[in-house]
């Protein structure tokens, strides 16, 4: 009588060697963050002020929280490019809203409501008739920001209820602000779905194989709709965050968001093409562009090198990993 093989267990990463690589991946990251708040605290008086220290997490909590559920549509195999121009339409269509009375509670209804909304329609579009995912978002990118740019022109919603600005201005405790408990919350709440959950073994299952995956008894389409309805979610709270913290609506809020929420993904160690990735490594990746940015904007850098920064940081965490599995099999020839 022969034993009954145990079952398998899908892994967070591709391979043995593979997760040895993302958690020194991750060992490397916090050494960066510490030493750019080393490097920070030295180049500014004011950076260790805890004020400042405060300021500087609304740098990147809201474009975190968009970040932690696109990590999960990345290590899936798709991607959205349209989370900046959801955040856009959201937060016009809840200045119209501020602008015939409707209260603080409606504001925020509405800004999750069409989030929600829109990431289902990406997630249609990409389950049900099968379009490549980079495609539709680049579609419904141009869609829902052009939606917002027809209703607003130049002009600019103001006039919110004195009330709604503690989502993005407002405080908990001394410095520790709403959007920093929010940002907190749904780190844990994300790592919990991806690493301790049967939800998130089927995600990295899907990212590794998505065929072999759906013959195992995985509902593919079901799970990714899921996963594009969850980031549409995050984008209308973001939405909620950055209109609350300006006080105001412009269609060309959030411009180019997506690049660095997606740079945030793969700098804390997702694989772009699918199938490995952790939460932690995405906390750590936000922290490390909020230190870079905020010490940027002390030392009075032009916004326009911040962006060029944001963009060679993609490329460089793209390709870096892609010459080094090619060195390595190489020097295994």
């Amino acid at each position: 009588m022969t034993d009954t093989p145990a079952p398998r267990r899908i892994p967070d990463r591709l391979d043995k060697p593979f997760t040895s690589a993302v958690f020194s991946w991750e060992a490397l990251l916090a050494a960066v963050a510490v030493a750019i708040f080393i490097a920070n605290s030295l180049a500014s008086p004011y950076f260790l002020d805890p004020w400042s220290l405060s300021d500087l997490t609304f740098n990147f909590t809201e474009k975190a929280i968009v970040a932690f559920a696109m990590a999960l549509l990345i290590i899936a195999g798709e991607i959205d490019l349209s989370v900046a121009a959801i955040i856009a339409l959201a937060s016009t269509l809840m200045g119209m809203a501020a602008q015939v009375g409707v209260g603080t509670a409606g504001l925020v209804a509405i800004g999750i409501a069409i989030g929600l909304a829109c990431g289902a329609f990406n997630g249609l579009l990409v389950t049900r008739l099968g379009l490549p995912s980079i495609v539709v978002t680049i579609g419904t990118m141009t869609l829902y920001r052009g939606i917002a740019f027809i209703i607003l022109g130049d002009q600019a919603y103001k006039g919110y209820p004195a009330s709604f600005a503690f989502f993005g201005q407002g405080y908990v405790w001394w410095v520790v602000s709403f959007e920093l408990l929010l940002f907190v919350f749904a780190a844990v709440a994300y790592w919990a779905l991806l690493h301790r959950t049967s939800f998130g073994r089927r995600v990295f299952a899907i990212g590794n194989n998505p065929v072999a995956a759906q013959f195992s008894g995985v509902r593919v389409g079901r799970i990714k709709f899921i996963l594009f309805c969850l980031t549409g979610l995050m984008s209308g709270i973001a939405a909620v965050l950055i209109t609350s913290r300006l006080g105001s609506t412009r269609p060309s809020i959030a411009q180019g968001y997506e690049l660095e929420i997606i740079t945030m993904v793969v700098l804390g160690g997702v694989n772009i093409l699918g199938g490995a990735g952790s939460i932690l490594g995405v906390v750590l990746a936000a922290l490390i562009m909020g230190l870079v940015t905020f010490g940027l904007g002390l030392l009075n850098v032009p916004g326009i090198v911040m962006s060029i920064f944001v963009g060679l940081l993609l490329i460089v965490v793209i390709a870096l990993p892609i010459v080094w599995r090619r060195m390595r099999r190489e020097r295994v020839a």
